[in-house]
């Protein structure tokens, strides 16, 4: 998949393109409808099916208060949509000038000027330009439109916000049908206490790199990617209440890992299912025997998983 930052060195490299719109943070199933129906229509007519997103989301700019924290880091959302088979991924700069442009303007030289756009997919509620003047009827009045309905499971809609209430309350297990795909936190392992050595079950902190939300706090099954290796992990997210003074921390213990050093490292933790609430303890002996429970029930937590 080809992306671009920006339309400006566009010069009609494709005679016509179905594109589709949208923010698509998560890529959840409900994007994934859009996406693929998209990538179907232009492998029909023989043309390139391209996606067309922003590199925030609308609210910083137009409601800074009320900005979503993100699902998916930006390039997580990249790589779903190489994943899924688009050719082109175009991503927008939103700004103030941006949020000032009529849908007529961003009709007339994005998707038909630069994009050559003979089909727009988009999902039902997406609307573009000023005051949201372009939304599915007033697509339709000038192009070949394709608008996807929503996808709903367990009688309620698949939605970003949605998954995000998901994550906030710890239901990793039921946000990961929602994404098709655990949800992931990414950023850089930076250094700790060193508690976890000390009791011997020695963690990775991670220091997020995006504004992304933060599940419950609490222990979860999970896994560990980082220099191309996947360990699977028990993730602890909290204030460590047993140790005085040790602060929020996000940290995650790789089973069998080898103890070569992360320090610098990026560091992607995926959440599979959660174990149980934080917890204080009398002892650090108290702790350290409970973390090797933990360590037992996340194994069997992801065998579940992996099984079903």
């Amino acid at each position: 998949m080809r992306t671009v930052y920006g339309v400006s060195a566009l010069t009609g490299e494709w005679p016509s393109s179905t594109v589709c719109i949208g923010v698509f943070d998560g890529v959840h199933l409900g994007h994934q409808q859009v996406l693929r129906t998209a990538i179907a229509d232009a492998r029909a007519h023989g043309r390139p099916a391209i996606v067309v997103t922003f590199d925030q989301h609308p609210l910083a700019v137009l409601r800074p208060e009320r900005k979503p924290q993100l699902i998916s880091a930006p390039d997580a959302v990249l790589t779903q949509f190489a994943k899924l088979g688009l050719d082109v991924a175009v991503v927008l700069p939103f700004t103030a000038e941006t949020a000032k442009t009529t849908a007529q303007e961003f009709f007339d030289k994005t998707l038909k000027g630069k994009l050559k756009a003979e089909t727009i997919v988009i999902g039902e509620d997406f609307a573009f330009g000023h005051n949201r003047e372009g939304d599915k009827d007033w697509i339709r009045q000038r192009c070949k439109t394709i608008v996807v309905p929503p996808v709903e499971m367990d009688g309620e809609r698949v939605s970003s916000t949605r998954i995000r209430n998901l994550v906030r309350e710890g239901d990793v297990a039921f946000a990961r049908r929602l994404l098709d795909a655990p949800y992931t936190l990414t950023g850089v392992v930076v250094p700790g206490r060193q508690l976890g050595k000390t009791l011997g079950i020695p963690t990775a902190n991670l220091a997020p790199l995006h504004d992304q939300v933060l599940p419950r706090i609490g222990i979860y099954a999970g896994q560990a990617h980082t220099n191309g290796a996947t360990f699977d992990a028990a993730i602890s997210i909290g204030e460590r209440p047993t140790v005085e003074d040790a602060g929020f921390a996000i940290e995650a213990h790789l089973l069998d890992w080898e103890e070569f050093s992360l320090y610098g490292n990026a560091l992607s933790l995926s959440f599979w299912s959660r174990i149980r609430d934080e917890a204080r303890f009398d002892s650090l002996e108290e702790l350290a025997a409970q973390m090797k429970r933990d360590v037992d029930s996340v194994r069997s937590a992801l065998e579940v998983a992996s099984a079903g």
